[in-house]
């Protein structure tokens, strides 16, 4: 199982709309994945706990800042699966998530 964390601000509207999204997108894809979602103050305590992290691009330098141990995909469109989906598949294909 994969585990991906939506992150925005606050950790409230706009990261759970992700999460939505990431779980349709990944329900598509056929891939077993627990998301959830955060703010981006609380996200470098949580790296240790999930595989792939995601955000809007407007987050970009601040999350850049943290130096993740682990991937991180920048969106444009937050609830666009289709971008999701794109930006998710070589990373879910390096974790052998998907073939």
């Amino acid at each position: 199982m994969v585990k991906i964390m939506a992150v925005c601000g606050a950790g409230l509207g706009s990261s759970l709309a992700c999460q939505m999204a990431i779980e349709q997108a990944m329900n598509a894809l056929g891939v077993d994945a627990k998301v959830s979602h955060t703010d981006t103050t609380s996200i470098s305590a949580l790296a240790d706990t999930v595989d792939i992290v995601v955000s809007g691009k407007n987050f970009q330098k601040l999350i850049e800042k943290k130096n993740l141990p682990i991937p991180t995909v920048f969106l444009d469109r937050l609830v666009d699966k289709q971008e999701i989906a794109e930006k998710l598949t070589p990373i879910l294909r390096e974790l052998g998530a998907l073939q």
